[in-house]
């Protein structure tokens, strides 16, 4: 598969991240640290009488709220510390975290290789502006663009269209050695990400065209897709809901049903366009890679520094060619703080057999909450590929994720506000996805109670 069509109509490749380690060399991934209790099947009810919180808590959240601008619908937990998959409150009590920090904490909490490289980088430079080289950067260039084969092939003659995938993870000459890229580009967040490559795909569609005051501008997104809260990458974010209260956004942006084949060529073909956004599930090291399909811009962030703020734009070439000095910049994009702790992650993320046993897992969790979850009438659909999951229900799943969080496990919701969200740390041990399996199983007569 190697085009635009076969990428939206296709699902991933069974046991998508097994070919990027041989199966002889496959390495057992290790359990977090903090050993998980084993699981109960009164869990539900247990978690509800240890859920008071205290008055440390309750000052914690009071400050909340007379403090701060009213942007998150906080769950009613005080976090204080963590440890493998495991979260700890300011009450003592111990989570699970299946959430990882909206699938931030890729190599779980107190990380000891992470924490030596993160005490040792504060120690030594913090940050340094882009006006000058950092060791911890310089195997990385800022710049981007191009397009490939697979849309050339359905994009009218002298009409270029980029092609852009949203994925995480990595750095600048490992992002670079590892993937399709030529060059980088490093920002703070994935929405910053996604700012430079709107631009970016802009500019290289004005060098493309020079004899035109009116080079191709516009983009295509796809449905149920987000893609940040500033204002170009809010216009992409196909929800009503993050667009409407800050109208009028960037105009030029079509989006399109996902799966909807005919009518994502009949778009493209129009000519308008600067570039195509769409967000894949991600198994392997790189979620394009399960397709077959090479983009010309990829925007990273999320676990790519287990936390630290950082995003990153990979690029071919040919687009670094169309960014010239002063077109686009940061100011803490790409410190050697964050750098640094980005390489220490892919150091562990690019061990053999780690994305093999991810995927391994991943499978087998799926399995298991079929299993377990099976004949539970709120149940239509368990989905996902590697460690990202969904249990899709019929109703609200608010109810579900706050008895779980109750009962000792941290899930979130997704689409629609009726599904749950599991986005675990990819170190999770196979037995503490059986007690988050269990305790999910445990919680479901929640759904019912707050439909009665």
């Amino acid at each position: 598969m190697n085009s635009l069509q076969s990428f939206l109509a296709a699902k991933p490749a069974a046991g998508a991240g097994a070919r990027l380690a041989p199966s002889s060399r496959r390495a057992r991934v290790s359990a977090c640290l903090a050993a998980p209790p084993p699981p109960t099947p009164t869990a539900a009810a247990a978690g509800a009488a240890r859920r008071e919180l205290s008055a440390a808590s309750l000052a914690v959240i009071e400050d909340e709220a007379r403090y701060l601008v009213g942007t998150y619908k906080r769950s009613r937990v005080v976090l204080d510390a963590g440890r493998g998959c495991k979260l700890y409150d300011v009450d003592g009590r111990e989570y699970l975290d299946m959430a990882a920090g909206i699938a931030v904490t890729g190599i779980g909490h107190g990380d000891p290789d992470l924490t030596a490289t993160i005490s040792q980088q504060s120690g030594t430079l913090i940050h340094a502006s882009n006006v000058q080289y950092t060791r911890p950067q310089v195997r990385a260039f800022p710049f981007i663009l191009l397009c490939p084969p697979c849309v050339r092939r359905i994009v009218p003659a002298g009409r270029l269209t980029l092609f852009v995938l949203v994925s995480q993870v990595a750095l600048a000459k490992r992002l670079v050695e590892s993937s399709f890229a030529d060059r980088v580009f490093f920002a703070n967040t994935g929405t910053e990400a996604n700012e430079a490559a709107i631009k970016f795909s802009r500019k290289f569609q004005r060098v493309a065209h020079p004899d035109t005051d009116a080079p191709p501008a516009e983009f295509l997104a796809f449905s149920n897709c987000f893609h940040g809260r500033t204002m170009g990458s809010v216009a992409l974010t196909s929800k009503e809901q993050y667009r409407e209260p800050f109208a009028p956004v960037m105009p030029g942006v079509t989006f399109v049903d996902y799966g909807d084949l005919q009518e994502a060529k009949k778009v493209i073909q129009s000519g308008r366009l600067a570039a195509v956004f769409v967000e894949p599930v991600q198994g392997y090291l790189w979620a394009h890679e399960a397709y077959g399909v090479a983009p010309d811009i990829m925007t990273l962030a999320k676990p790519l520094a287990n936390g630290l703020p950082i995003g990153a734009v990979l690029v071919k070439e040919k687009v670094a060619a169309a960014i010239n000095y002063g077109d686009h910049g940061t100011t803490f994009g790409g410190g050697p703080f964050v750098c640094q702790a980005a390489l220490t992650v892919l150091d562990k993320i690019q061990k053999p057999g780690f994305l093999a046993e991810v995927s391994k897992k991943g499978e087998n969790f799926k399995q298991l909450l079929r299993t377990k979850l099976s004949g539970n009438p709120h149940l239509k659909e368990v989905r996902g590929v590697g460690l990202i999951v969904g249990i899709e229900l019929d109703v609200p799943a608010g109810p579900l994720v706050d008895a779980c969080l109750d009962a000792g496990v941290i899930v979130l919701t997704a689409g629609k506000g009726n599904v749950v969200r599991l986005v675990p740390p990819l170190i999770i041990s196979e037995k503490e996805l059986e007690q988050a399996a269990d305790v999910i199983r445990d919680c479901l007569p929640a759904l019912d109670a707050a439909t009665s």
